[in-house]
């Protein structure tokens, strides 16, 4: 029967490529199976993908494939079925418990395929389901499945007490940028070298998109973000050394001059499989532990792994497949062309062009930009939700259907009507103003909301309240943002003002 397992060949998806997806524990594949790659090129087909993007994955796959030598088949073919027709016929083969609901209906559809459980998370499906189904009546919400994940993980416990007392340290890290600096003087992110691999892979692409086979939004600059797990490894010890200590504090905030401030730029390298979360979180809080790094700039970067990545992963298979259409405040608006093509120019609005400059040339930019920007804009102007969160998995390097779909749908587009998120997460100008640099040179005001100088986020987050008065005058979170209504003499200008802005024009 051993003999029998070993020779039964196991798939690697492109998003499974570090050592935590082979050998046996947790019922993983056997340590001496032969593995089998496919590099589906339909899949670059079926979506405008961000140029960086198709490059990093492709480059993460044949560096993989490289490394694992005789040892892998590396299959090229239109779709994953072709490919594995040409790989095993009609043979057994094992897989990890695919990222996505098409790849997971696929597996589950070929007789052939046994599917493992998942790996690359802290938590599995099984114990989420059982702690979200003990929950009854009670809303799923990311902080109190955070203090869980932290207990029965021991993150950053002192006995069965929070490190320094406290579970939830934001406060701490809401900092606004230092005033005046146009940078924040802490060590540049890793960044990798090329080889032979990614000039293969930048040569294809060009071939393809000259043929007319692909099409991409976005620049392929040098490579960014790592395509190995050395690579990956060399950032993970980059920014515990260097740039965790000064993250917590400004970990929110943006400068035009300084797009990475001092955040990990792990989640390509995790969303990959590069990297597991459990050595992220540990290595972080070791660096507390030796006096290294402060206690808030460790915990923030904790929560961001093992509290909101585990909570979208899991929030994404626990909800079902329905959870994509969601549309509660109703919002029909087509995307413009200038937004789709990443087009900086397309707008006056400072913050916008500069965060959709940052998108078109690297594929990423921080959360806060994504949230509180380019979320924003988007909700606050009535576009589809779908479509955002399309766009959103396209243009990302870190994009991934389990990514994308809770966080737009969930917590950027207040899609869902609540079931994420407690309340819609957008603002007028005056947070962007004071989280940012990004306002001084802006022709709009942020203060006005009404007239040549209005700030469109500011007009758009009162037309915004206006809109769905009454669904957020009954949110105990918004009751007194709505209220804020009565007092605008001038709303039925600036509602006028919003009805003649053309396709979501700032």
């Amino acid at each position: 029967m051993a003999e029998e397992e070993s020779a039964t060949p196991h798939w690697l998806f492109g998003d499974q490529l570090g050592p935590h997806f082979l050998g046996p524990a947790r019922g993983g594949p056997h340590r001496d199976a032969p593995l089998l790659m496919i590099e589906a090129r339909g899949v670059l087909r079926r979506r405008r993908f961000h140029r960086a993007k198709a490059h990093l994955v492709l480059s993460a796959m044949r560096h993989r494939a490289a490394e694992l030598g005789d040892r892998v088949r590396y299959v090229k073919a239109d779709t994953y079925r072709e490919g594995l027709r040409e790989a095993v016929g009609d043979g057994p083969v094992t897989v990890c418990h695919p990222t996505s609901r098409a790849a997971r209906a696929l597996v589950g559809a070929l007789p052939s395929v046994r599917v493992l459980p998942a790996r690359g998370f802290l938590v599995t499906h099984d114990e989420f389901r059982k702690w979200a189904d003990d929950r009854g009546t009670k809303r799923l919400r990311q902080e109190d499945f955070y203090r869980w994940v932290r207990e029965t993980h021991d993150l950053l416990m002192e006995g069965d007490r929070p490190a320094g007392g406290r579970w939830n340290l934001d406060h701490d890290n809401r900092e606004p940028p230092p005033r005046g600096a146009h940078d924040l003087g802490v060590p540049a992110p890793y960044r990798p070298r090329e080889s032979d691999i990614d000039a293969e892979v930048r040569a294809d692409l060009d071939r393809w998109s000259r043929d007319g086979d692909v099409e991409f939004v976005g620049e392929d600059a040098p490579r960014r973000f790592p395509a190995t797990r050395r690579e990956a490894l060399a950032a993970l010890r980059r920014f515990t050394d260097h740039r965790l200590a000064t993250f917590g504090a400004h970990e929110d905030a943006m400068l035009a001059g300084d797009p990475t401030m001092s955040h990990s730029l792990l989640s390509s390298s995790l969303n990959l499989g590069l990297l597991d979360p459990a050595e992220c979180v540990e290595r972080a809080e070791a660096r507390w532990r030796s006096g290294d790094a402060p206690l808030n700039s460790v915990e923030g970067f904790v929560r961001q792994i093992a509290g909101w990545r585990e909570f979208v992963w899991h929030v994404y298979w626990y909800f079902g497949d329905r959870y994509r259409d969601g549309n509660a405040l109703g919002h029909r608006t087509p995307l413009p062309g200038w937004f789709t093509e990443l087009s900086p120019e397309g707008t006056d609005a400072n913050c916008l062009s500069q965060v959709l400059e940052q998108v078109r040339s690297t594929g990423w930019t921080h959360h806060i930009p994504r949230l509180m920007i380019l979320g924003s804009f988007a909700l606050q102007r009535g576009w589809d939700p779908r479509a955002v969160t399309d766009w959103f998995h396209r243009s990302f390097v870190d994009g991934y259907d389990w990514v994308m779909v809770p966080n737009v749908v969930g917590m950027s587009q207040y899609a869902d009507g609540g079931r994420m998120t407690t309340k819609p997460y957008t603002s007028g100008g005056a947070y962007i103003n004071r989280m940012s640099d990004l306002c001084g040179p802006c022709r709009y005001k942020p203060s006005v909301r009404v007239g040549e100088d209005a700030c469109p986020f500011t007009a758009g987050y009162w037309n915004l309240l206006h809109r769905h008065r009454d669904r957020f005058e009954h949110n105990a979170r918004m009751t007194r943002a709505v209220r804020g209504l009565d007092r605008l003499t001038d709303l039925d200008e600036l509602l006028e003002q919003e009805r003649d802005r053309q396709d979501g024009e700032a």
